[in-house]
């Protein structure tokens, strides 16, 4: 019976595997439109919206994209030096025993801009000054 379970949930596994996911001809048109350069494309669903991971300009890179094609938030992959010196310096003296393991560079679609310091099972939020957001655990 255990091996006849195990079979019947490998069975499952690879079902959900193969399944693939269905992706708007809206949605990728405007990704290809706004990252026509992209590699490694890979596609997620996100809260009923899509995350498209991509590599362009050798920088990691993804973005939101609605069912309509309308790219909600793009987020580019930052090296934690690469973060505003203000932040790098918020993050030193409110987490110095917790090291910044990267950054990320986040636009809305109305043109806001966040940043992301990656600490050990938090992601830390600044505005686009570098002031203190929130602290989320990722």
């Amino acid at each position: 019976m255990k091996k006849f379970l195990s079979v019947l949930a490998l069975g499952f596994s690879l079902a959900a595997a193969s399944q693939k996911l269905e992706i708007s001809a809206a949605s990728k048109s405007a990704f290809n439109k706004a990252h026509p350069s992209a590699t490694n494309v890979k596609y997620e669903k996100e809260n009923g919206n899509y995350e498209v991971n991509f590599v362009e300009n050798e920088k990691k890179m993804s973005v939101v994209v609605d069912a309509k094609g309308t790219i909600l938030e793009t987020e580019i992959e930052l090296k934690s030096s690469e973060l505003p010196i203000s932040i790098q310096t918020y993050m030193k003296e409110h987490y110095r025993n917790n090291p910044l393991k990267e950054g990320a560079k986040i636009t809305n679609q109305d043109g806001t801009v966040n940043y992301e310091a990656a600490i050990k099972g938090k992601d830390v939020i600044f505005d686009a000054k570098g002031k203190f957001i929130k602290e989320t655990k990722d």
